[in-house]
């Protein structure tokens, strides 16, 4: 006889999993959530805000140096790594307990300890007692991944580790070429590291538009960070204080620390999948669910990135309260997974939403370029050498805006507010018959008038 007996049992406290809790107990279920970690998962505890706040940190030094335009003197200032991760350290705290105290308020119960599936409906926690639940949620994440083991990978940290380091590096190496190694290369520049990035592929940040690509990569550069693609780490030496990472191009660089960061597993191991007969998605890895986040087992589900579906906090959330509104709510709800807003906090930073200029090339007859690349204005006096870039891409035919690329200050927030007029269905003309707010750089995007490229299937018209 189990334990506990509950009607749901989330595996996993992060951001999709107590979500889920919460709405689930507020529709009166017995909710058990296991975690054997830390409540608040990557997002909280190490990933999203504890990068938000070293990318916030490392601004700091941009904006001394663009004071002077602006008739600012001020003398020599010195920066502490210690001191930024313990106040980074004392904000997590503080939200992983706000975390533990919603959960309690809803009547959830919280248990620090492993599950590991023992059948369809019981499970086995690390702390020796068993727990029976009619409904199963699985939201345990996702974790680093270094891929193929290499000499000398033990030398190696993940962005798990980065939040931790004692000192500040002065060189650092960094392959990957997505989110977290870029943001990274840009928070360890501008704190005054010296920064290398690796990447395999041609060009980074594969999947974004490719004129976004290209913006960034020349900022990235312009900004003394080195971007060598073509290439991986094939092996990594310890030298004394010091590594020594040889490159598949015959290269070496050297560096105090070298961190990978080229993708995440779904955390699908350890945990019975196999007892409990939930299948896993044979293209991507993760958890194999329906629109439902239900698994191939009725009772069971899966949220956020164990799925492998779209890896961001807001879907985890936006799943596992849809999930809860299906199973306990009486209200089936699917999630859109369409038209995604999201934000790349590199220096400078990228909001993005809807289909990038290929995307909509291939699926659409007809695709029109609006496209602006400006000096903004708090450059013109500051003197930093830094380009904003904009862009629409707009169905030809039906005068809908299917995708916006942002290059620059302030893209994230400004994409968020595009991607409700992108899930809205808003045509060019919307656009167009928006008034500008002056003076902004958001403004382009409601004064682009003329093209800079229409497509028709087979020709391309500049």
């Amino acid at each position: 006889m189990a334990d506990r007996e509950v009607d749901l049992f989330v595996i996993g406290g992060g951001s999709g999993g107590v979500r889920a809790a919460r709405i689930a107990a507020g529709y009166g279920a017995r909710v058990l959530v296991a975690e054997e970690y830390r409540v608040g998962g990557t997002c909280v505890i190490r990933g999203c805000v504890p990068k938000k706040l070293l990318v916030y940190a490392s601004h700091v030094h941009h904006e001394i140096e663009d004071a002077a335009g602006y008739g600012w003197s001020i003398p020599q200032a010195t920066f502490d790594w210690p001191t930024l991760i313990a106040n980074k350290d004392k904000e997590i705290t503080r939200l992983e307990s706000i975390y533990t105290a919603n959960l309690d308020k809803a009547g959830v119960q919280i248990v620090k300890a492993r599950a590991v599936f023992q059948d369809q409906h019981t499970l086995s926690l690390s702390n020796g007692e068993t727990v029976r639940a009619k409904h199963v949620l699985i939201a345990v994440g996702a974790a680093p991944n270094h891929g193929a083991a290499i000499p000398g990978i033990e030398h190696v940290i993940s962005s798990n580790e980065v939040f931790h380091l004692d000192t500040l590096p002065k060189r650092i190496l960094i392959q990957g070429g997505g989110y977290i190694a870029l943001e990274f290369a840009c928070i360890f520049a501008g704190l005054g590291s010296d920064v290398t990035v690796v990447y395999r592929g041609e060009n980074i940040l594969r999947g974004f538009d490719d004129d976004v690509r290209a913006h960034v990569r020349k900022e990235m550069e312009a900004s003394g960070i080195k971007i060598l693609t073509g290439c991986t780490v094939a092996r990594v030496d310890k030298q004394g204080h010091e590594y020594s990472s040889r490159l598949s191009n015959g290269t070496s660089v050297v560096s105090e620390q070298v961190m990978f960061a080229i993708g995440r597993n779904p955390n699908v191991a350890g945990l019975g999948l196999e007892k409990a007969g939930v299948a896993l998605n044979p293209q991507n890895g993760g958890i194999a669910v329906d629109a439902f986040s239900r698994t191939s087992v009725p009772h069971i589900y899966a949220v956020g990135d164990v799925t492998h579906r779209l890896n961001l906090t807001p879907v985890a959330i936006r799943e596992g309260h849809a999930f809860a509104d299906t199973v306990f709510g009486n209200k089936p709800t699917c999630v859109d997974h369409a038209d995604v807003s999201t934000a790349v906090f590199t220096q400078p930073e990228v909001g993005t939403v809807g289909l990038t200029e290929e995307q909509a090339r291939s699926q659409f007859a007809r695709v029109d370029i609006y496209k602006a690349d400006f000096k903004p204005m708090k450059a013109t006096l500051s003197g930093r050498n830094t380009r904003m870039l904009m862009k629409l891409i707009v169905d030809g035919e039906s005068d809908r805006v299917l995708g916006c690329h942002i290059v620059g200050d302030d893209a994230g927030e400004i994409i968020q507010a595009v991607g409700i007029a992108v899930k809205m269905k808003a045509t060019k003309a919307d656009f167009d018959a928006t008034m500008a707010l002056h003076p902004t750089a958001a403004e382009e995007l409601v004064t682009m008038r003329t093209p800079s490229a229409q497509h028709v299937r087979g020709v391309a018209a500049e």
